[in-house]
């Protein structure tokens, strides 16, 4: 009733090609079960260049959160900064202290530093890896020991000359309070992630600075590496903590997928420049001066408008001096006050001298540990386009409003005309090369010079 299925070769052959299905079987097993691993092995890496500040902030937190959605293996930052805001410094350190993916700060390319802020960044990374010819270090605070002739506080105890007065041992007290408030930081990192807690608080208290031979040396760094993939290729294997969880990293021969920032953080970090922050400030200033004085016009109105939202958008993300900005309105106001009462000079030169000290003083450096002010020959050439503005523009509008009208009605009081003919209280009289209709309380002799006193529609009114 049954036939006997026969394949070629018998028992043994079968076998044989049961074998090869199931090996292919297994093959396309292992192919689909290896997809989610190298989606786990995928490495993001973004680049942190110039100050540190608001812009730097958005610009991690979308990198963590994109690299965390792709289940990144890690998320290299490729730095080269001089420093910048200590509030954004603080957040950033949050955010790489909290982040789900490991977070690798790689000093790149050689040349490059990380200074100041970025010191901390390095400490608070789980791997920490510099190129060669790159530094880091000089951590401290402008406002701590950055201002020419103020004490570096280095001593538990004032020295002599620090027991003068007692706003001077106040002083160097304030110092050394936020001096230790950032060592302990430093430190505080240095214990996290097992790295030389010495060097540190030279870094912070000396402004002491290492090159990255030595700092791998110190046990400051974990990896010197010429190259990304160098880098990744080195990192392989090792184990870090993320969030208490122990994890070892699987980098090598990873191809790191560039996170470039988004649109609206590279205009934030546009516009957080101090020139350029001052530069859509004054422009903000103009258009709503010229909008002001000739309504109507719009394009002066709009273009301020935007200059000047955009101005205070980067205001906020700057250690902003709100007194001195207050002096900096109150000189173009002065300037302004000039053109309405000629001759008192006092005012023009008030105003002046308070624009170019408001503009001086506008970004103070506390909160900073960088330098952050507008430059010199930029407060220079727009303290004299103020000035030119003001004094030229609107002084010359001012002036033709106080002209007598030369057009309508008005031109006519008080010129003369000549009588052509006259009967009785009215007659014609030629001006201005025309002939018009005239009348006069008093008879005119033609050929008489008389003079308009007034006009009524198309008739003037003349006396002799």
């Amino acid at each position: 009733m049954f036939e006997a299925v026969t394949h070629p070769g018998g028992i043994q052959g079968l076998l044989r090609h049961g074998a090869r299905v199931a090996g292919a079987a297994l093959f396309l097993l292992g192919i689909a079960g290896s997809a989610p691993a190298q989606r786990d092995h995928r490495v993001y890496l973004t680049e942190i260049s110039g100050a540190i500040g608001v812009a730097t902030v958005r610009q991690l937190t979308r990198a963590i959160e994109q690299a965390s959605a792709e289940h990144g293996e890690a998320l290299i930052l490729q730095l080269d900064t001089p420093g910048g805001l200590v509030s954004s410094t603080r957040e950033l350190i949050k955010q790489m202290i909290a982040s789900p993916v490991p977070i690798i700060v790689y000093v790149a390319p050689s040349g490059a530093r990380a200074a100041s802020a970025g010191t901390f960044l390095v400490y608070a990374s789980h791997i920490a890896a510099m190129a060669p010819g790159t530094n880091l270090g000089a951590a401290t605070p402008i406002e701590i020991g950055g201002l020419p002739g103020l004490p570096q506080p280095r001593q538990n105890e004032p020295s002599k000359n620090e027991k003068g007065t007692g706003g001077q041992q106040q002083q160097t007290a304030a110092q050394r309070k936020a001096i230790n408030d950032v060592v302990a930081l430093l430190r505080s990192l240095a214990q996290l992630r097992g790295r030389n807690t010495e060097f540190a608080e030279k870094a912070v208290s000396e402004a002491a600075t290492m090159t990255a031979t030595e700092a791998l040396k110190a046990g400051v760094i974990d990896v010197v590496a010429v190259s990304v993939d160098d880098l990744l290729t080195q990192i392989d294997g090792r184990k870090v903590m993320v969030n208490g969880v122990e994890k070892t990293l699987a980098t090598k021969g990873a191809k790191p997928e560039t996170l470039t920032p988004d649109l609206r953080t590279r205009i934030l970090s546009a516009i957080s420049n101090p020139n350029i922050a001052f530069i859509l400030l004054m422009i903000g200033f103009y258009g709503l001066i010229l909008e002001f004085w000739n309504p109507g016009v719009y394009a002066p109105g709009v273009i301020g408008g935007i200059s000047l939202i955009l101005a205070l958008i980067a205001l906020t993300a700057l250690p902003v001096n709100y007194g001195a900005l207050i002096l900096l309105v109150l000189g173009i106001g002065l300037m302004i006050a000039e053109v309405f009462v000629p001759g008192t000079i006092v005012l023009g030169a008030g105003g002046l001298l308070a624009f170019v000290v408001g503009a001086y003083f506008l970004f103070e450096g506390a909160g900073s540990d960088i330098e952050i002010a507008v430059s010199l020959p930029l407060i220079g050439g727009m303290a004299l386009t103020t000035a030119a503005l003001i004094f030229g523009v609107v002084g010359a509008a001012m002036q033709a409003r106080r002209r007598p009208s030369m057009t309508g009605a008005e031109q006519v009081i008080g010129a003369q005309a000549r009588v052509i003919d006259w009967e009785g209280e009215s007659g014609n009289v030629r001006f201005n090369g025309e002939i018009w209709a005239a009348r006069s309380a008093r008879p005119l002799q033609a050929g008489a010079t008389v003079r308009v006193v007034g006009r009524d529609g198309l008739t003037l009114v003349v006396e002799s």
